[in-house]
């Protein structure tokens, strides 16, 4: 395993300069702020806070917002038609789906309440951009009609997120039922999809300097208040993701199959690990399918569909994510969203878990996207950031426990499930590792050539 320090050639990591970045920029902004370094008007307030870090800052969130439509747009397509052909979907994608899709509304929604009550940030009221100033939210009818677009391109345009998610769900679903005519089609989103991802990887190297510059700017003006919110932060979100993991998606397992929670949870667990020390749901693929399949007993007819299905569309974890991120950011900017707004980043969430990628800081551009269709401030998404790819680890933990739930959950349903296995302690452990001596022996003469 390679040291989360480190890429493996000695290099430190971009989690790592993240990190880097996020401690000196705290460390600086409480600085600037003890000393009193930072009066309106003076030297550093022009050229410092308000000048390099607010310039550097305001760069990475331009670049964000510039990710954000063509990524949705193309992500998404890209994952209606990775399902495959609608007509042989049958019931085992449509019980996935919609498995998937509940317990990602319930994580957000228990999110969103224990994020509310808890309060974190309220009262620090930081000064937002003028751009971003909070607006009233829209009625739930008016939220569930502005859905449908009366023009996609003018959606694409304005940024309009719901529009361009239900836009791009119905065009993934029509180049489905149009078949092999739409193969080119499939290829070129794909290709524009890649295109995108590397566009992502290449911004995201700029993010430790963001980082720094939006955290200092931030504690310079705020202190060690800030500081404290951080904290709580971190807790309050850290808590809801174990509440998630040990309660919310055992009693689903429960409720739907009857399986024994217990069993369950303690041949999750190596997978768990293994989940948190890549933080990639798509990494943790095999070792998902093979903890689902021959530990747990699902046939592998459908642990082979549902397993890549949840880490395709299954993000309990980012949502969990955003709904914290966006009452923490609310509540700092002192922006009340009202009911409609969280309904709203409740809906927004579980539509935009269909094409959640696997790849560094596409979650932080979904939540954009989110502050974005309720009017939140983007730079608030600094101040998260830095310790935002900590908790990236344990996200990654609850989302594939929830993959592996759900394929329990299908497989009982369908008859699919060996509960011999599933309540066999030893099935499926690996005691020892056999290894072809033969084999061995011709690889190593291939080796010396």
């Amino acid at each position: 395993m390679v040291d989360a320090a480190s890429n493996g050639d000695g290099k430190m990591s971009l989690t790592a300069k993240v990190i880097v970045g996020l401690v000196a920029g705290i460390i600086l902004g409480l600085a600037i702020n003890i000393l009193g370094l930072n009066p309106a008007d003076g030297f550093v307030d022009i050229y410092i806070t308000n000048g390099l870090f607010h310039v550097v800052g305001k760069m990475f969130v331009n670049a964000l917002k510039m990710m954000v439509v063509p990524l949705v747009l193309f992500s998404l397509i890209c994952g209606v038609c990775g399902i495959g052909d609608i007509k042989t979907l049958g019931r085992v994608g449509s019980k996935s789906f919609g498995l998937y899709i509940l317990t990602t509304a319930v994580a957000i929604a228990v999110a969103i309440t224990i994020a509310s009550i808890s309060g974190i940030g309220t009262g620090m009221q930081m000064a937002a951009d003028t751009a971003f100033s909070g607006r009233e939210a829209p009625p739930l009818s008016q939220v569930l009609i502005d859905i449908i677009p009366n023009n996609p391109v003018n959606a694409l345009s304005e940024g309009e997120m719901l529009q361009i998610i239900f836009f791009a769900i119905l065009m993934g679903v029509c180049i489905l039922m149009v078949g092999k005519e739409a193969k080119k089609v499939v290829e070129l989103v794909e290709v524009l999809n890649e295109i995108m991802m590397k566009m992502v990887t290449l911004i995201m190297e700029i993010a430790p300097y963001a980082v720094f510059c939006l955290i200092a700017k931030a504690m310079a003006n705020l202190g060690l208040g800030l500081f404290v919110e951080l904290i709580g932060y971190v807790v309050v979100l850290i808590a809801i993701l174990l509440l998630h993991l040990f309660v919310v998606i055992p009693t689903i397992l429960k409720v739907f199959s009857g399986l024994n929670i217990v069993t369950f949870m303690k041949k999750a667990r190596n997978m768990q690990v293994f989940a948190f020390s890549t933080a990639s749901s798509n990494a943790t693929i095999p070792v998902t399918l093979r903890t689902v399949t021959e530990r747990m007993g699902v046939k592998n007819s459908v642990g082979s569909f549902t397993v890549p299905f949840g880490a395709t569309i299954n993000m309990d974890g980012t949502a969990i994510m955003q709904g914290v991120a966006t009452v923490f950011i609310a509540n700092i900017y002192g922006i009340d969203l009202g009911v409609g707004g969280f309904l709203t980043v409740i809906l927004m969430a579980v539509l935009a878990s269909i094409g959640t990628a696997g790849v560094p800081g596409v979650g932080l551009i979904m939540l954009s996207m989110v502050f974005a269709q309720v009017g939140l401030p983007l730079e608030g998404i600094g101040l998260i950031l830095g310790v935002d790819r900590l908790l990236d680890m344990v996200r990654t933990a609850v989302n594939v426990t929830g993959d592996a739930a759900v394929s329990c959950i299908v497989a009982k349903s369908e008859g699919k499930l060996n509960e011999s296995i599933f309540n066999d302690p030893t099935a499926g452990v690996v005691t020892h590792v056999e290894i072809d001596h033969d084999a061995e022996k011709e690889l190593a003469d291939i080796a010396k050539g």
